[in-house]
């Protein structure tokens, strides 16, 4: 029985494991993508997009000066108020500076963690 049950947990750590490694991974190729789209924006329009995640997309699918429609996203990765969304369902942050952008997950917790948090699982990542 001890066996048994220590099995299980094994497994269900392993499936724990290999979940949040396939979903940090489909962050990652995501948010290449969306920068690849900011970054076609950008020598396009001039600028950067600005505004909330909603705004952005917008922007992004022609809402622009230049009506240019830039694909960055497929449609099972927007909710219903057009914003981008990370794989665990939780709207992006995206935040814009001359250097360039950083985009924000919240991670497996769903919870925007701010640097008071000891084990926070935010994810980041800049161009």
């Amino acid at each position: 029985m001890v066996a048994i049950l220590a099995g299980a947990v094994y497994l269900v750590r392993l499936y724990s494991t290999w979940s949040v490694n396939a979903r940090t991974a489909k962050f990652n190729a995501d948010v290449d993508t969306l920068f690849a789209g900011l970054q076609q924006y950008k020598e396009n329009v001039g600028s950067y997009p600005i505004g909330s995640n909603s705004e952005i997309v917008k922007m992004l699918q022609g809402n622009n000066p230049k009506k240019l429609i830039i694909l960055v996203s497929r449609k099972a990765e927007v909710n219903e108020k057009g914003e981008i969304l990370d794989p665990w369902g939780t709207p992006l942050r995206i935040y814009f500076s001359d250097a360039g952008v950083l985009v924000r997950s919240a991670g497996p917790n769903r919870r925007f963690d701010d640097s008071s948090v000891l084990n926070g699982d935010d994810f980041y990542k800049s161009n």
